[in-house]
């Protein structure tokens, strides 16, 4: 059953107007937050903005909480649940939008920079599952983190600012490339070769003879002199290799964004915005849950198979006087959630590795799976007909453009979600996000009007779920 293009609805300027000024809040938001660390600041600014109280300071002074109020809670600067309470007791469940914040990229080895041939290098182990040969000859930034003893934090940003240099890696050219361009794609570019080139200039001595490994001295230098950074201070670092400029809009029409970390900022933001959105008093407490490491299995204390999520809840209980472990599970088995998570969109320059009846589209609207998984569903939510009836029917109570997919043909490959963690308490959960183009590349590219349908389908499960 084929769906509509979601542009139809958005024929009138003042209606198109606001998908396009969406879009811009997003692309700007997506330039912005290139990591885990970026989004989560990103979003406590704005919850602050909007009256959101930080949980650990309602803790801190035990507020008491009711009905109206709006608070968030952050886990280690990279995970994140904002809540907006209802009039019913929370007992009786949450609708939670589910996204993830971290995407594919190159994360920097503990040690490591070293000299080679007067060029200095940064090694890097890639995280998530990326094609490697994408990364090589483009312009590459140095976003995270640097922790020293005394437990300063110093933020590295490197390669985003006009003034900035950019870093990169080689690759061979194609004159002599023979050997490699026989090779399987996999293994066209491995994971050791993947290291970045930060300087050239070595130092000399008074006579004149090169220095041994001055390249690498002289970075230093300049990480001493502008970050007052210590080379053994990378190894208590956390700094990402990602694709540096701007998403761009992408098109003559410019109906689309090009950019980087499009899975899953693109639901990410929209799940958020939602939230913030909601202004109105809400029966049932709505939640969006902004979570890392999905790309590398939701593992870790800042994943979905973290208890922070519960944690989370089960203090909110407390501080509305009504905590107790079996209501606390009763809310999470009676709680209702949309996994939001990107689906591949249907290309039509590899339209072999689609099944067309079942595959999602560039501006159709919001995207729903029923099931994800690989082949024989492994490792997959399967959400109940009951619920995708449910999800359904609140869809077209706000008239979201909206259709199902799939994750291409049957025996192609496949891919999970953070949804069968949530299905893991006994949850209502189905996958739903935005369809992408060259997904896990360093640059993806959305339709604006898919993004706006996937706000305004949020925004409608927060109100009728």
């Amino acid at each position: 059953m084929e769906r509509k293009n979601a542009w139809s609805k958005y024929t009138s300027e003042k209606d198109l107007k606001k998908v396009m000024s969406f879009g811009e809040d997003y692309r700007k938001f997506l330039s912005q937050c290139k990591t885990e660390r970026e989004c989560i600041d990103f979003f406590v600014e704005k919850a602050e903005a909007a009256g959101y109280l930080n949980l650990d300071q309602a803790i801190a002074k035990n507020k008491k909480l009711k009905a109206g109020d709006k608070v968030y809670a952050v886990n280690k600067g990279k995970m994140m649940a904002v809540f907006n309470i209802g009039s019913e007791s929370l007992e009786k469940g949450l609708n939670i939008l589910g996204a993830h914040i971290d995407s594919p990229r190159m994360d920097l080895k503990q040690n490591p920079l070293y000299e080679d041939t007067d060029i200095a290098l940064l090694d890097t182990h890639y995280y998530g599952g990326i094609k490697k040969y994408q990364w090589v000859t483009i312009p590459l930034a140095l976003h995270g983190v640097l922790v020293k003893k005394t437990g300063e934090v110093v933020k590295v940003n490197v390669g985003e600012d006009a003034g900035d240099p950019v870093f990169g890696i080689s690759d061979l050219l194609i004159h002599l490339a023979a050997d490699q361009m026989d090779k399987k794609g996999a293994k066209v570019v491995e994971g050791e070769d993947l290291n970045v080139i930060v300087g050239s200039i070595p130092g000399f001595d008074k006579k004149g003879e090169k220095e041994k490994e001055s390249v690498k001295k002289n970075i230093l230098k300049l990480l001493k002199e502008k970050y007052d950074i210590e080379e053994e201070d990378f190894i208590s670092a956390e700094i990402e290799v990602v694709p540096a400029g701007e998403a761009r809009d992408f098109g003559f029409d410019r109906s689309m964004i090009l950019g980087y970390g499009h899975d899953d900022r693109v639901c990410a933001y929209p799940s958020f915005m939602a939230i913030l959105n909601t202004t109105k008093k809400l029966e049932k407490t709505a939640c969006a849950l902004l979570v890392d490491k999905e790309e590398i299995g939701s593992v870790g204390a800042t994943g979905m198979e973290s208890k922070f999520f519960e944690n989370t809840v089960a203090e909110i209980f407390n501080l509305m006087g009504d905590y107790s472990e079996l209501k606390l599970r009763r809310a999470l088995t009676n709680s209702k959630v949309l996994s939001s998570d990107v689906s591949a969109a249907f290309d039509p320059n590899y339209a072999s590795a689609f099944e067309k009846n079942n595959a999602a589209y560039l501006g159709r609207g919001l995207v729903f799976n029923k099931y994800t998984g690989a082949r024989g569903k492994s490792g997959s939510n399967d959400a109940s007909a009951e619920y995708v009836g449910e999800i359904r029917s609140i869809m077209d109570k706000d008239q979201v453009f909206w259709q199902t997919a799939e994750l291409g043909k049957v025996d192609q490959g496949g891919g999970g979600t953070i949804a069968y963690i949530m299905g893991n308490y006994n949850m209502q959960v189905i996958d739903s996000g935005v369809a992408v183009l060259s997904m896990h590349a360093p640059c993806e590219i959305i339709s604006k009007v898919d993004l706006y349908e996937a706000l305004l389908g949020y925004e409608a499960f927060i109100k009728y779920a």
